[in-house]
């Protein structure tokens, strides 16, 4: 069997290209008032459903630089039954999903559509719905390519000897 072929690297432009794909969403999102805490509740999530360990293990990092508790991140997949979650993280994650898995639902029809849209702008609704499609791109380009994921310590930091 072949080594599973690294489409970031062995497709550079296109790879950077996606790179300045998202970093104007980060830009566009900041600009329509969504912090960084927000969009990695979006990654978590979307990373969660699709599986992909590397984008986990990055954005579990960056989402706790940006703010985000441990238990937080520890109880996002029961983001809907627990009390935890604002009325705006609902609704990002809502996006999340629905993004993510639109085959399997859950769906936003236009009801629920317009209840995820309460309290946002439709900037704010446009960048969580990009941070969604951006975040599902990477998973795939990770997932498919089984980019290697570092063993950490408690702190976060690569274990030396561990698998990289």
């Amino acid at each position: 069997m072949s080594a599973r072929v690294r489409i970031d690297q062995q497709s550079p432009d296109v790879y950077s290209a996606m790179n300045r794909v998202v970093k104007v969403v980060r830009e566009q999102a900041t600009a329509a008032g969504l912090d960084r805490a927000l969009i990695e509740l979006v990654n978590m999530r979307a990373s969660q459903i699709n599986g992909c360990e590397n984008c986990l293990d990055a954005h579990w990092r960056a989402g706790t630089a940006a703010g985000l508790t441990p238990q937080k991140l520890a109880l996002l997949p029961a983001w809907r039954d627990s009390q935890l979650y604002d009325d705006r993280e609902r609704a990002a994650l809502a996006i999340a999903e629905a993004v993510t898995s639109p085959a399997a639902g859950p769906h936003l029809d236009d009801e629920q559509y317009a209840a995820v849209r309460t309290g946002l702008t439709d900037d704010e609704t446009s960048m969580l719905i990009w941070a969604a499609i951006t975040i599902n791109s990477y998973n795939r380009i990770s997932i498919l390519s089984r980019h290697p994921v570092p063993v950490r310590d408690a702190e976060g930091r690569a274990v030396a000897g561990g698998r990289t």
